[in-house]
Protein backbone atom coordinates (compact mmCIF):
# COMPACT_ATOMS: atom_id res chain seq x y z
CA UNK A 1 0.00 0.00 0.00
CA UNK A 2 1.02 3.56 -0.25
CA UNK A 3 3.62 5.50 1.69
CA UNK A 4 2.22 8.74 0.27
CA UNK A 5 1.72 11.62 2.70
CA UNK A 6 -1.00 14.24 2.70
CA UNK A 7 -1.04 17.90 3.77
CA UNK A 8 -0.73 18.28 7.55
CA UNK A 9 -1.68 20.94 10.11
CA UNK A 10 -0.35 22.37 13.34
CA UNK A 11 -2.73 20.01 15.13
CA UNK A 12 -0.81 17.05 13.72
CA UNK A 13 2.44 18.72 14.73
CA UNK A 14 1.22 19.19 18.28
CA UNK A 15 0.29 15.52 18.48
CA UNK A 16 3.67 14.51 17.12
CA UNK A 17 5.53 16.74 19.56
CA UNK A 18 3.56 15.42 22.52
CA UNK A 19 4.20 11.83 21.46
CA UNK A 20 7.89 12.57 21.01
CA UNK A 21 8.54 13.89 24.51
CA UNK A 22 9.32 10.47 25.99
CA UNK A 23 10.75 8.84 22.89
CA UNK A 24 14.37 7.88 22.18
CA UNK A 25 16.69 10.71 23.20
CA UNK A 26 19.80 11.80 21.36
CA UNK A 27 21.93 10.32 24.13
CA UNK A 28 20.22 6.95 23.85
CA UNK A 29 20.64 7.02 20.07
CA UNK A 30 24.38 7.59 20.51
CA UNK A 31 24.81 11.31 19.88
CA UNK A 32 23.01 14.34 18.58
CA UNK A 33 23.14 14.42 14.80
CA UNK A 34 22.65 16.94 12.04
CA UNK A 35 19.87 15.70 9.77
CA UNK A 36 18.52 17.00 6.49
CA UNK A 37 14.88 16.09 5.82
CA UNK A 38 12.88 16.19 2.60
CA UNK A 39 9.10 15.99 2.80
CA UNK A 40 8.99 17.53 6.27
CA UNK A 41 5.46 18.90 5.82
CA UNK A 42 3.87 15.55 4.93
CA UNK A 43 2.23 13.18 7.40
CA UNK A 44 5.38 11.19 8.17
CA UNK A 45 7.68 14.18 7.76
CA UNK A 46 5.95 16.26 10.42
CA UNK A 47 6.20 13.33 12.86
CA UNK A 48 9.88 12.88 12.01
CA UNK A 49 10.57 16.57 12.48
CA UNK A 50 8.96 16.66 15.92
CA UNK A 51 10.68 13.50 17.15
CA UNK A 52 14.10 14.52 15.82
CA UNK A 53 13.94 17.96 17.43
CA UNK A 54 12.64 16.54 20.71
CA UNK A 55 15.62 14.16 20.70
CA UNK A 56 18.03 17.09 20.41
CA UNK A 57 19.04 16.60 16.78
CA UNK A 58 19.71 19.59 14.54
CA UNK A 59 17.39 19.46 11.55
CA UNK A 60 17.42 21.19 8.19
CA UNK A 61 14.02 20.88 6.51
CA UNK A 62 13.92 21.46 2.76
CA UNK A 63 10.34 22.38 1.83
CA UNK A 64 8.62 24.13 -1.06
CA UNK A 65 6.45 26.18 1.30
CA UNK A 66 8.13 27.16 4.59
CA UNK A 67 4.79 28.45 5.82
CA UNK A 68 3.57 24.87 6.17
CA UNK A 69 6.29 23.97 8.67
CA UNK A 70 4.74 24.00 12.16
CA UNK A 71 5.46 27.15 14.14
CA UNK A 72 8.07 26.90 16.96
CA UNK A 73 5.38 27.25 19.63
CA UNK A 74 3.70 24.12 18.28
CA UNK A 75 6.78 21.92 18.39
CA UNK A 76 8.21 21.93 21.92
CA UNK A 77 11.60 21.36 20.33
CA UNK A 78 14.97 20.95 21.96
CA UNK A 79 17.10 20.74 18.83
CA UNK A 80 17.70 23.61 16.38
CA UNK A 81 15.65 23.77 13.18
CA UNK A 82 16.62 25.41 9.89
CA UNK A 83 13.87 25.71 7.29
CA UNK A 84 15.11 26.06 3.72
CA UNK A 85 12.84 26.84 0.80
CA UNK A 86 13.56 24.42 -2.00
CA UNK A 87 12.26 21.79 -4.40
CA UNK A 88 13.87 18.36 -4.51
CA UNK A 89 13.58 18.50 -8.32
CA UNK A 90 15.72 21.65 -8.42
CA UNK A 91 18.91 21.01 -6.47
CA UNK A 92 20.26 24.51 -7.07
CA UNK A 93 18.17 25.79 -4.19
CA UNK A 94 19.49 23.42 -1.51
CA UNK A 95 22.61 21.60 -2.75
CA UNK A 96 25.04 23.89 -0.94
CA UNK A 97 23.26 23.36 2.40
CA UNK A 98 23.96 19.63 2.52
CA UNK A 99 27.60 19.80 3.64
CA UNK A 100 28.15 18.97 7.30
CA UNK A 101 25.03 16.84 7.74
CA UNK A 102 25.26 13.32 9.10
CA UNK A 103 22.34 11.89 7.15
CA UNK A 104 19.55 12.63 4.72
CA UNK A 105 16.03 11.35 5.40
CA UNK A 106 13.61 11.42 2.50
CA UNK A 107 9.87 11.39 3.16
CA UNK A 108 9.03 12.48 -0.36
CA UNK A 109 5.53 11.86 -1.64
CA UNK A 110 3.15 12.70 -4.46
CA UNK A 111 -0.54 13.38 -3.91
CA UNK A 112 -1.41 13.30 -7.62
CA UNK A 113 -2.62 9.78 -8.45
CA UNK A 114 -3.78 10.62 -11.97
CA UNK A 115 -0.52 11.56 -13.64
CA UNK A 116 3.00 10.11 -13.82
CA UNK A 117 5.56 11.58 -11.41
CA UNK A 118 9.34 11.75 -11.11
CA UNK A 119 9.46 13.17 -7.58
CA UNK A 120 10.80 9.88 -6.17
CA UNK A 121 13.29 8.89 -8.88
CA UNK A 122 14.59 12.24 -10.10
CA UNK A 123 14.33 13.72 -6.63
CA UNK A 124 16.44 10.91 -5.18
CA UNK A 125 18.93 11.17 -8.06
CA UNK A 126 19.35 14.83 -7.16
CA UNK A 127 19.75 13.98 -3.47
CA UNK A 128 22.38 11.32 -4.16
CA UNK A 129 24.36 13.61 -6.46
CA UNK A 130 24.36 16.35 -3.83
CA UNK A 131 25.34 13.85 -1.12
CA UNK A 132 28.37 12.73 -3.09
CA UNK A 133 29.36 16.33 -3.72
CA UNK A 134 29.03 17.21 -0.02
CA UNK A 135 30.60 14.01 1.35
CA UNK A 136 27.42 12.83 3.10
CA UNK A 137 27.05 9.06 3.05
CA UNK A 138 23.89 8.07 4.96
CA UNK A 139 20.47 8.04 3.26
CA UNK A 140 17.11 6.68 4.42
CA UNK A 141 14.26 6.98 1.95
CA UNK A 142 10.63 5.94 1.97
CA UNK A 143 9.19 3.54 -0.57
CA UNK A 144 6.18 1.24 -0.12
CA UNK A 145 5.47 -2.38 0.74
CA UNK A 146 2.85 -2.28 -2.01
CA UNK A 147 5.51 -2.46 -4.70
CA UNK A 148 5.69 -6.22 -4.30
CA UNK A 149 3.10 -8.83 -3.41
CA UNK A 150 4.31 -11.38 -0.88
CA UNK A 151 3.27 -14.83 -2.16
CA UNK A 152 2.78 -15.89 1.46
CA UNK A 153 -0.10 -13.51 2.18
CA UNK A 154 -3.73 -14.69 1.86
CA UNK A 155 -5.16 -14.84 -1.66
CA UNK A 156 -7.80 -12.20 -0.97
CA UNK A 157 -5.16 -9.71 0.21
CA UNK A 158 -2.98 -10.45 -2.80
CA UNK A 159 -5.89 -9.79 -5.15
CA UNK A 160 -6.74 -6.51 -3.44
CA UNK A 161 -3.10 -5.42 -3.65
CA UNK A 162 -2.74 -6.31 -7.32
CA UNK A 163 -6.14 -5.34 -8.65
CA UNK A 164 -6.93 -2.31 -6.49
CA UNK A 165 -3.97 -0.82 -4.63
CA UNK A 166 -1.30 -1.25 -7.30
CA UNK A 167 -3.63 0.10 -9.99
CA UNK A 168 -4.80 3.03 -7.89
CA UNK A 169 -1.25 4.12 -7.09
CA UNK A 170 0.35 2.88 -10.31
CA UNK A 171 2.08 6.15 -11.17
CA UNK A 172 3.57 6.61 -7.73
CA UNK A 173 4.59 2.96 -7.51
CA UNK A 174 6.21 3.06 -10.95
CA UNK A 175 8.37 5.97 -9.86
CA UNK A 176 9.14 4.37 -6.49
CA UNK A 177 10.41 1.33 -8.40
CA UNK A 178 12.64 3.58 -10.50
CA UNK A 179 13.85 5.25 -7.30
CA UNK A 180 14.73 1.91 -5.72
CA UNK A 181 16.64 0.90 -8.84
CA UNK A 182 18.64 4.14 -8.66
CA UNK A 183 19.41 3.73 -4.96
CA UNK A 184 20.46 0.09 -5.25
CA UNK A 185 23.27 0.98 -7.65
CA UNK A 186 24.66 3.76 -5.45
CA UNK A 187 27.61 3.27 -3.11
CA UNK A 188 26.22 5.37 -0.26
CA UNK A 189 25.05 3.79 3.02
CA UNK A 190 21.42 3.74 1.93
CA UNK A 191 18.33 2.16 3.44
CA UNK A 192 15.05 1.87 1.55
CA UNK A 193 12.13 1.69 3.98
CA UNK A 194 8.91 0.00 2.88
CA UNK A 195 5.89 0.56 5.14
CA UNK A 196 2.40 -0.81 4.47
CA UNK A 197 -0.75 1.32 4.78
CA UNK A 198 -0.02 4.36 6.91
CA UNK A 199 -2.35 5.62 9.62
CA UNK A 200 -2.55 8.57 12.00
CA UNK A 201 -2.32 6.27 15.00
CA UNK A 202 -0.16 6.95 18.08
CA UNK A 203 3.53 6.38 18.66
CA UNK A 204 3.96 2.89 20.15
CA UNK A 205 7.60 2.00 19.33
CA UNK A 206 6.30 -1.54 18.86
CA UNK A 207 6.64 -2.76 15.30
CA UNK A 208 8.35 -5.47 13.30
CA UNK A 209 11.07 -5.14 10.70
CA UNK A 210 12.53 -7.42 8.03
CA UNK A 211 15.72 -6.71 6.10
CA UNK A 212 15.68 -7.80 2.45
CA UNK A 213 12.66 -9.99 3.19
CA UNK A 214 8.89 -9.79 3.44
CA UNK A 215 7.04 -9.42 6.72
CA UNK A 216 4.13 -11.77 7.27
CA UNK A 217 0.73 -10.15 7.79
CA UNK A 218 2.04 -6.63 7.20
CA UNK A 219 -1.14 -4.58 7.42
CA UNK A 220 -0.53 -1.07 8.75
CA UNK A 221 1.81 1.28 10.59
CA UNK A 222 1.28 4.68 12.13
CA UNK A 223 3.19 7.59 10.67
CA UNK A 224 4.51 8.27 14.18
CA UNK A 225 6.05 4.80 14.40
CA UNK A 226 7.41 5.03 10.86
CA UNK A 227 9.11 8.29 11.83
CA UNK A 228 10.45 6.59 14.95
CA UNK A 229 11.97 3.82 12.84
CA UNK A 230 13.55 6.30 10.43
CA UNK A 231 15.10 8.29 13.26
CA UNK A 232 16.47 5.31 15.17
CA UNK A 233 17.63 3.72 11.92
CA UNK A 234 20.07 6.51 11.11
CA UNK A 235 22.82 4.87 13.17
CA UNK A 236 21.91 1.24 12.41
CA UNK A 237 24.73 -0.18 10.30
CA UNK A 238 22.88 -3.46 9.89
CA UNK A 239 20.50 -1.77 7.48
CA UNK A 240 23.14 -0.23 5.24
CA UNK A 241 22.30 -1.09 1.61
CA UNK A 242 19.17 -2.94 2.64
CA UNK A 243 15.47 -2.77 1.85
CA UNK A 244 13.57 -2.86 5.15
CA UNK A 245 9.89 -3.62 5.61
CA UNK A 246 8.29 -2.11 8.73
CA UNK A 247 4.84 -2.98 10.07
CA UNK A 248 2.84 -3.95 13.15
Amino acid sequence: MTARDETTTDQAANQAANQATDQVTATAAGRARKLLVFGATGGTGVQLLAQALAAGHAVTAVVRDPGRVPAPASRKADGPLTVLRGDVLDAAGWRSALAGHDAVLSCLGSTDRRRPTTVYSQGTLNILAAMHEAGVSRLLCLSSAGLETDPGIPLAQRLVTRLVIQRLYRHGYADMARMEAVVRTDDTAWTVVRPPMLTDGPLTRRYRTAENAHLTAATSLSRADLAHYLLTGVGDRRTHRAVVEVSY
